[in-house]
C-alpha cells in the first residue's frame, strides 16, 4: 500500500458492510427487496481521545473504544433491518433489536473485544489452576492457560461459524476484506476484480485477537501467578497493557508485510481469519463495493451525507 494511500477500516454486519476513513462511516445493507440502503455516522473528535490516540500503547485501548462506540449504531442499523421489509422496520424495531443484541454477544462481542473479554481472560486461569497438581510451577500454569486460551477462542470461532446467519456474516467479512485489497493494490473496485483478492488482511480485529493470547502470554511471565487471588487481579490489571501493547503489534505487522521473511510474523493472524472470513458471493461483493464507494463520495462532499440515514 501506498504511503499516500489513506488506510480504512470496515465491518462485517447482518446483510451489510461497514467502512470508515478519518472522519466518516457509511454501512450499506441489502434489503429484502434486493434494493441497497446507507447509514452514516460521523467520527467524533474527542480532544482528550485524540491526545491519548498520540500516545503509543495507550492509543490501542483508545481505538478500541472508538470502534466499539460507532460500530455499534452500525450494528444497530443492519440488525433493525435484518429480514424486516422496507417500510416495516418501526413495526418491527423492538424484535430485531433483542436479535441484535444476541447477535451482538456472537459475533460482535468476540471482534470487537468488549464483550467477554473478561470471560476470555479469567476462565482459562481458573480452568489451569485445577490441573495445578500435575502442571505446576508459573511457567507451566502460563504455557496451560495459554493453550486453553487458543483452544476456546477457536471452538467458539469454529461453531459460530456453522450458524448460517454467522455463517452469511463471516461471508461479508471476506467480501470487507476484498475490498480493502483491491483498493489497496490500485485497482478498480468491481465484482470481478474484488472477488480475485484474498479474503484475508493483516489489519484485521482477528488478527489483534489472536495477538492478545500471545502477547498476554509474554507479559505474564513478568508477574507471579501465586496465590490464585493475586493472579486474577494481575490479569484484570493487565488487559488495557496487553490490549495497548498487541494493538502496535498489529500496527508493526501491516507496515513490514512487503519485507521478506518479516511478513511471516503476521501469518497467525492470518490463519485465524480463516475462520472469521468465507468466501462472499457477488451480490455481498456488490454491497460491499457500494459500502466503500459511497463512503468516498461522502468524503469528497460530506453534504450529501445528510440524504442518508444517520445517527
Amino acid at each position: 500500500m501506498s504511503k499516500q494511500t489513506p488506510a480504512y477500516g470496515g465491518q462485517a454486519l447482518l446483510e451489510g458492510v461497514m467502512f470508515g476513513g478519518k472522519d466518516h462511516t457509511v454501512t450499506a445493507i441489502r434489503r429484502t427487496d434486493d434494493s441497497i440502503e446507507y447509514f452514516y455516522a460521523k467520527k467524533e473528535k474527542k480532544p482528550l481521545f485524540q491526545k491519548l490516540k498520540k500516545i503509543p500503547f495507550v492509543r490501542g485501548n483508545i481505538a478500541i473504544i472508538e470502534s466499539a462506540g460507532i460500530g455499534a449504531k452500525h450494528m444497530q442499523f443492519s440488525g433493525d433491518r435484518y429480514e424486516v421489509d422496507p417500510g416495516e422496520e418501526e413495526e418491527n424495531k423492538e424484535e430485531m433489536s433483542k436479535l441484535q443484541m444476541i447477535l451482538g454477544v456472537a459475533v460482535v462481542g468476540v471482534l470487537s473485544f468488549l464483550f467477554g473479554k473478561f470471560v476470555f481472560t479469567l476462565v482459562p486461569v481458573f480452568i489451569a489452576e485445577l490441573f495445578k497438581a500435575w502442571i505446576p510451577g508459573k511457567t507451566g500454569q502460563i504455557l496451560l492457560e495459554t493453550v486453553i486460551k487458543l483452544i476456546l477462542l477457536f471452538a467458539y470461532l469454529y461453531f459460530i461459524s456453522m450458524m448460517p446467519i454467522i455463517k452469511r456474516v463471516f461471508q461479508y467479512h471476506g467480501a470487507e476484506h476484498k475490498v480493502i485489497n483491491c483498493y489497496e493494490n490500485g485497482l478498480d473496485l468491481t465484482v470481478e476484480n474484488v472477488q480475485k483478492q484474498s479474503r484475508l488482511h493483516y489489519r484485521c480485529g482477528s488478527s489483534f485477537i489472536l495477538f492478545t493470547v500471545i502477547v498476554g502470554m509474554f507479559v505474564y511471565f513478568l508477574f507471579p501467578t501465586d496465590p490464585l487471588w493475586l493472579r486474577v487481579i494481575i490479569r484484570i490489571l493487565l488487559i488495557p497493557v496487553v490490549i495497548g501493547i498487541s494493538f502496535e503489534v498489529l500496527q508493526g505487522t501491516n507496515a513490514i508485510r512487503d519485507i521478506p521473511v518479516l511478513k511471516y510474523l503476521g501469518y497467525p493472524g492470518l490463519w485465524l481469519q480463516l475462520l472469521t472470513t468465507k468466501e462472499p458471493k457477488d451480490e455481498m461483493v456488490e454491497v460491499s463495493i457500494a459500502s466503500f464507494k459511497k463512503l468516498h463520495e461522502v468524503e469528497r462532499n460530506p453534504e450529501i451525507a445528510k440524504e442518508l440515514h444517520h445517527e
